[in-house]
């Protein structure tokens, strides 16, 4: 299937550069572009696109809003959201998370990077530069002012191997990494990152990253 992209940047020259790699893809297309988080909305629900490649800072609605708005739309539950920044340490990177975005990029990547990760968040398979984002988040947490309650439920009611699994899925650890740290096969890491995720009420993996930081499962700084 063709993954089906929306570019949401207020520089033309940026969403030209990713406008051109994206259509260079054979599975992937641009199906609109937006210069403004409210045309990003807008366009999300009009081009019906698969994946939102989100910048954080744009005039009008930042990336962060019109990230959540994108998240709390039920006609738009399908659309993944995957934030680029132009450092690893923006601090707005653990509010587009709880905003509903799937994950997150630097700009400076290479081509093939934002390509892999187009088709990563889109299948929804892991979350995005894993060991900046639970750094990132940890750092954040730390601070008692920063930390909120998540909107998500907590570990409690976990089996002690899903929250095994947890604390792995917050270290950055994929699904066949998983699998090799507690010896298990793939597919039964996947199953508990599904059941853990239903569990929890968790739409992808960054928010089960904030969750594990959150509810003191994993300590901030100890990855």
């Amino acid at each position: 299937m063709t993954i089906r992209v929306l570019l949401a940047d207020d520089q033309n020259l940026v969403r030209a550069s990713f406008a051109m790699l994206v259509s260079s893809a054979g599975d992937m297309e641009v199906v609109a572009e937006a210069g403004t988080g409210r045309e990003a909305v807008a366009l999300a629900r009009s081009a019906r696109a698969d994946l939102v490649v989100m910048d954080i800072r744009m005039p009008d609605l930042d990336g962060i809003e019109a990230t959540r708005l994108i998240a709390a739309d039920e006609d738009l539950a399908g659309v993944k959201v995957l934030v680029l920044t132009t450092y690893d340490t923006d601090e707005h990177i653990v509010e587009a998370l709880r905003a509903g975005a799937s994950g997150f990029l630097v700009k400076d990547i290479r081509p093939a990077e934002l390509l892999d990760a187009i088709r990563t968040v889109a299948a929804g398979e892991s979350l995005l530069s894993p060991g900046p984002t639970s750094r990132l988040i940890a750092r954040f947490l730390r601070a008692p002012d920063t930390a909120t309650t998540s909107a998500v439920g907590g570990p409690s009611g976990l089996s002690e191997r899903e929250r095994q699994v947890l604390a792995l899925v917050a270290r950055g650890f994929n699904n066949t990494e998983i699998a090799d740290a507690l010896g298990l096969s793939p597919l039964t890491a996947k199953t508990h990152v599904s059941r853990i995720m239903g569990k929890l009420g968790a739409r992808d993996r960054a928010q089960l990253v904030i969750v594990a930081y959150e509810s003191g499962l994993v300590i901030p700084g100890a990855v």
